[in-house]
């Protein structure tokens, strides 16, 4: 028996929606393309060639931005290629950061071949394991609902939540792929120089 999934971009358009100022980082590849989808918004900083980087670049500005909220929407994928990432975020323990893993058990960018998590690794228990103040898996949108109440509220602690999604390739929505308009129209929301 196959356990229930949801849809991807129904799962972004609902977090994105409420993010209430939220600085968004974006994983490499369809996760990009759905927080696009959602609409594109000078605070979202996608990247493009930095395969693992999304969790702890999103960390980064969680550290420098302490006074904001910073959402990672990244993928199964993606987050496994930055296992370790989990450990130096937990350890630096950002009570600004939440990352929302998008699962589809399966590498979507080169050719849907099942991914570890579709093997068995729960992304969220390593986490939990890491030291991570709160983790979880969901699997429905009515979950999504409950989850956006949640992070409305303070943390103790960087937080985790797996969302288990359809397997499916859906038509690509393109951010940018300038890297320094990117950086610069993201540092111009911040009230940076830009260069």
């Amino acid at each position: 028996m196959s356990l229930p999934t949801m849809d991807r971009r129904a799962a972004v358009n609902k977090l994105l929606a409420v993010r209430d100022g939220a600085l968004v980082v974006t994983g490499l590849g369809s996760p990009s393309y759905d927080v696009h989808a959602a609409g594109d918004s000078n605070d979202n900083y996608y990247l493009w060639g930095a395969m693992g980087g999304a969790a702890l670049v999103g960390m980064g500005i969680a550290q420098a931005q302490r006074d904001k909220r910073v959402m990672v929407i990244t993928g199964d994928g993606e987050q496994l290629m930055a296992f370790g990432a989990l450990a130096t975020i937990a350890v630096a323990a950002p009570k600004n950061l939440d990352i929302i893993v998008l699962d589809n058990q399966h590498f979507g960018e080169t050719g849907m071949q099942q991914s570890h998590t579709g093997r068995g690794i729960a992304l969220d228990k390593i986490a939990a394991a890491a030291g991570f103040a709160e983790t979880a898996e969901l699997r429905n949108l009515e979950e999504v609902d409950a989850l956006i109440d949640k992070l409305r509220k303070p943390a103790t602690g960087p937080r985790l939540f797996v969302l288990k999604i359809k397997a499916e390739n859906l038509p690509r929505s393109l951010p940018p792929r300038d890297a320094v308009f990117i950086k610069n129209r993201f540092r111009a929301h911040l009230g940076f120089a830009t260069c």
